[in-house]
């Protein structure tokens, strides 16, 4: 009986054990998925204000073998290590997003087409004032180029530089120092709040 008894105490106490031990399987973090977080650049608090969004910075994520990396435009346009990337952002915090039924629109033939436009990028300097050309390239312009021109797919709603909020003193101060008064209010701006909130998007694992 205590033979048993003993039995049975040592089995609850390895079932207990295992499940304490035990942890889901990691998101899988892919190709050509989107990630954001906060920046605590000199520009993240004026970008969030006029967007109204908390998100300032966002990259597209590739594995290079066992290795994550994020393309960003951040001057210049660059692969930096995924790890190196969240460390940048406040309280290391970071949401990747992917699109709907990503698996079959995100062929790895689109993918191949994806990062041969992202190359024709590679270098570039960060574009301080938003401009659409590709001269220089910001964050979001850089997502939203890369998924339009080479997977045929706009992420989020482009928008004109009038259509944000420009009134808060914060903001008013950067576009002075930036554009000395002659604001291109008319340009054509993609921000990553917008891709944040995209329908096309879905949250795959938020940090």
């Amino acid at each position: 009986m205590k033979t048993r008894l003993f039995l049975i105490l040592l089995i609850g106490i390895l079932v207990i054990g295992s499940l304490r031990a035990y942890k889901p399987n990691a998101v899988e973090i892919k190709d050509g998925d989107i990630i954001f977080q906060t920046s605590k650049s000199e520009q993240s608090k004026p970008i969030q204000i006029a967007t109204k969004s908390i998100y300032s910075h966002c990259g597209i994520i590739y594995k290079k073998g066992n290795d994550l990396f994020v393309y960003e435009a951040v001057g210049p346009v660059k692969l930096t290590p995924l790890k190196q990337w969240i460390a940048r952002g406040k309280n290391n915090s970071y949401v990747i997003k992917r699109l709907k039924n990503g698996e079959k629109l995100i062929t790895p033939d689109v993918l191949s087409k994806m990062k041969k436009v992202g190359d024709q990028l590679k270098g570039k300097p960060y574009d301080t004032t938003f401009e659409w050309s590709d001269n220089k390239i910001y964050c979001s312009e850089l997502v939203w180029k890369i998924y339009q021109r080479g997977a045929g797919i706009e992420i989020g709603k482009l928008q004109r530089l009038k259509e944000f909020d420009l009134s808060n003193a914060i903001v008013k101060a950067i576009m002075k120092k930036r554009y000395r008064g002659k604001i291109p209010t008319d340009e054509i701006v993609i921000s990553p709040g917008s891709l944040f909130d995209s329908e096309l998007l879905v949250t795959i694992l938020n940090k």
